[in-house]
C-alpha cells in the first residue's frame, strides 16, 4: 500500500506539473518533436509499450507494471527535470524547442496514463479528466504506431547519467540544486560523446552551467564540476 500510494501521488503531481506549470495540452499528444532528447524519450517509450503489451497479453501483470513503473520514475526524475527549462521557454532557444518539449511530455503522459490505468484506476482517471474527454478506461490501449520512429533510446540514459553526476556534486557540496555551476567537464566514452553533445542545451539549462565541455575519456561517464563562487 505504501509503494502504491507513492506511485499514485507521483502520477498526480507530475500530471499537475506537466499540464499546469509546463502547459502541455491534449492537442500536442502525438505531435512532431524536433529535439533529440524528446525523440529519444519517445523511442524508449516505444520499447516500454511493446514489452508491457506483450506482458499483459501473457497475463503477466506484474512484469507489465514493472516495465511501466521503471520508465515512469525515470520520466519524472530525469526527463521532466531535464527539459522543463526549455518547456518554459527560458533557455534562450527557439520557440520550436519549447513546443517539442511539451509535445514529448504530453505524449508520454498520455501513454503512461493508459499503461498504468489497470493498476491505478482512480489516480489515472483523475489525471485523464484534467485534459482528455471521456474515461481513461474507455480509451484505446497505447500502441507503438502512436509514437514517432527515430530517436536514439541510448540518449535517455546518457542524459540522465550526466545530470545525476551534476546533482551529486551539488548535493555533496550541500548547496541547492538551483546553485549555478561555473564549469562542468563531461568525460564520456568515445561512443557517447555525440550523445552528450545532443543533450548539451538541456543539460546546461538543467544544471545551470556557465561552461560545459565534453571530452572523450576512458571508462564510464564522469563529470568534473566546479560550482560558482558564493557571495
Amino acid at each position: 500500500m505504501k509503494v502504491g500510494r507513492r506511485l499514485a501521488i507521483k502520477l498526480l503531481n507530475v500530471g499537475k506539473f506537466v499540464l499546469g506549470s509546463l502547459g502541455a495540452t491534449a492537442d500536442l499528444v502525438g505531435a512532431e518533436v524536433s529535439e533529440p532528447v524528446d525523440a529519444a524519450l519517445l523511442a524508449r517509450l516505444r520499447g516500454v509499450v511493446t514489452e508491457a503489451t506483450a506482458a499483459m497479453e501473457a497475463y503477466n501483470y506484474t512484469r507489465a507494471l514493472e516495465v511501466t513503473e521503471t520508465f515512469f520514475w525515470q520520466f519524472c526524475d530525469d526527463h521532466v527535470e531535464l527539459v522543463k527549462t526549455r518547456a518554459y521557454g527560458e533557455d534562450g532557444g527557439p520557440v520550436e524547442g519549447a513546443t517539442s518539449a511539451k509535445a514529448g511530455l504530453a505524449t508520454a503522459l498520455s501513454v503512461l496514463n493508459r499503461l498504468l490505468a489497470p493498476v491505478l484506476p482512480f489516480a489515472t482517471e483523475e489525471v485523464w479528466s484534467w485534459w482528455q474527454t471521456g474515461s481513461v478506461h474507455r480509451a484505446a490501449w497505447p500502441t507503438v504506431e502512436e509514437l514517432p520512429t527515430g530517436g536514439d533510446p541510448a540518449l535517455v540514459g546518457v542524459a540522465a547519467e550526466a545530470l545525476a553526476a551534476i546533482r551529486k556534486a551539488k548535493s555533496e557540496a550541500k548547496v541547492s540544486m538551483r546553485a549555478p555551476v561555473e564549469s562542468a567537464v563531461v568525460h564520456a566514452p568515445a561512443t557517447e560523446v555525440a550523445l552528450v553533445e545532443a543533450v548539451r542545451r538541456d543539460l546546461v539549462a538543467a544544471g545551470i552551467i556557465t561552461t560545459l565541455t565534453v571530452e572523450p575519456g576512458q571508462g564510464p561517464l564522469t563529470v568534473d564540476v566546479v560550482l560558482a563562487p558564493t557571495e
